[in-house]
C-alpha cells in the first residue's frame, strides 16, 4: 500500500509552527508597501501590488486575535489561493517546505496554539515538532473573500 504524502509550506507565528498545503501557495513574497483599504475588517491590512495584480493582504495575528507584530527581516507574505482569490498572508517567518504523511495528521484538538479549531485542518508531529495545518477556505469564508475583491477593485 503506498502511503498518501502532503505537502506544506511551513511557517511561524509567535511560538508556533504552522502550515499550508503547497497547491495552495503561489509565491513567499518579502514584506512590501501595503495601502490601507478603508471599511475593511482589521485583520485586512490593505492591499499590494504583486507584479501588476492587487492582492489583498491579511495579517494572521490579527486574524487569529494575537497581538500585532512589526515586521521585521524574517517577516513574508505567503500569497495564496483559495476560493479562486489571490491572497496575502503575512506569518512572522515562512520556514520550510515539508513531506507529511496523511497518517502523522491527527485531528484539530479544539483549540489549538490559541486559535479556533474551525481555522484549522489538523494536527501533525514530526520528529517532536508540532504542526498545525490551516484550512484557507475558513481563515477566509466566502463572505470576507467577495469583501476582498470589492475593496481590491476600489484602489
Amino acid at each position: 500500500m503506498i502511503e498518501q504524502e502532503l505537502k506544506i509550506v511551513v511557517f511561524r507565528l509567535k511560538d508556533e509552527e504552522y502550515g499550508v498545503n503547497v497547491l495552495n501557495v503561489l509565491s513567499i513574497e518579502r514584506v512590501s508597501p501595503i495601502t490601507r483599504v478603508p471599511k475593511t475588517p482589521a485583520f485586512v491590512k490593505g492591499v499590494m501590488n504583486l507584479r501588476g495584480a492587487v492582492t489583498p493582504v491579511i495579517d494572521l495575528r490579527s486574524r487569529f486575535g494575537m497581538k500585532e507584530k512589526t515586521a521585521d527581516d524574517d517577516t513574508r507574505i505567503i500569497i495564496v489561493n483559495t476560493e479562486g482569490m489571490d491572497v496575502g498572508l503575512i506569518v512572522d517567518a515562512a520556514n520550510d517546505v515539508l513531506d507529511l504523511s496523511l497518517s502523522d495528521i491527527e485531528p484539530t484538538p479544539e483549540v489549538a496554539g490559541g486559535i479556533n479549531a474551525r481555522y484549522l485542518d489538523g494536527v501533525a508531529k514530526i520528529d517532536g515538532r508540532l504542526f498545525i495545518l490551516l484550512r484557507l477556505d475558513k481563515v477566509l469564508d466566502k463572505n470576507e473573500i467577495i469583501e476582498l475583491q470589492g475593496a481590491a477593485y476600489e484602489v
